[in-house]
């Protein structure tokens, strides 16, 4: 569990007994894809760290059409953070993409570690704020960018995740059905 470790100690510095209380009230799990971490409805009462693997969040609409909200991968925390923070039944599902080994914090433990560790409050009060900031800037493209420069944009931002990720997921995520998309890419490749 090095990589969470890793992860914290890139904002607050940790002593060798907080870093142990941390390990105490995480684990870790083993998750193969396809499994539903969470469902919407229900109240979101963990937030996963991923270890390896790809999890990510998503709604459904009326018409039965996913939306992706979020994608997690190596070194990436992923919650549906409306519920974990009100405590009320959320939209989001959270599912595994890829396998993916995780550790798992609950809410419950987390609360219990803003007292004893206060700099975990300061280290998950940045993951919040660059939250905000991405996913403004996400609908800052959304309104002013075509489909492809989001495209191009997501995979400047992360490179290797388009090879991982099925094309429907990306299309989602860029905000574009998977028949656009597919189009898209075609006459991207045609230009060279």
């Amino acid at each position: 569990m090095a990589s969470i470790l890793e992860n914290i100690a890139l904002h607050v510095d940790l002593t060798p007994s907080e870093q142990e209380l941390l390990l105490s009230r995480t684990y870790m799990e083993q998750v193969k894809a396809k499994t539903v971490l969470h469902h919407a409805g229900t109240i979101c009462r963990q937030s996963y760290f991923v270890n390896s693997g790809i999890l990510r969040s998503f709604t459904i609409n009326d018409n039965i059409v996913e939306h992706v909200l979020n994608i997690a991968c190596d070194g990436w925390w992923i919650s549906d953070m409306y519920s974990l923070i009100s405590q009320k039944p959320g939209e989001l599902f959270i599912d595994v993409v890829e396998d993916a080994e995780i550790v798992v914090l609950t809410k419950d433990d987390q609360e219990i570690m803003y007292r004893e560790i206060p700099k975990l409050e300061r280290f998950f009060r940045i993951l919040v704020e660059n939250s905000l900031v991405a996913n403004q800037q996400r609908i800052m493209d959304k309104l002013s960018l075509t489909a492809e420069a989001r495209f191009e944009k997501f995979c400047n931002k992360y490179p290797g995740l388009v090879a991982r990720l099925p094309q429907r997921m990306v299309a989602s995520y860029i905000g574009v059905t998977p028949e656009f998309f597919s189009r898209m890419k075609s006459n991207l490749l045609k230009r060279g």
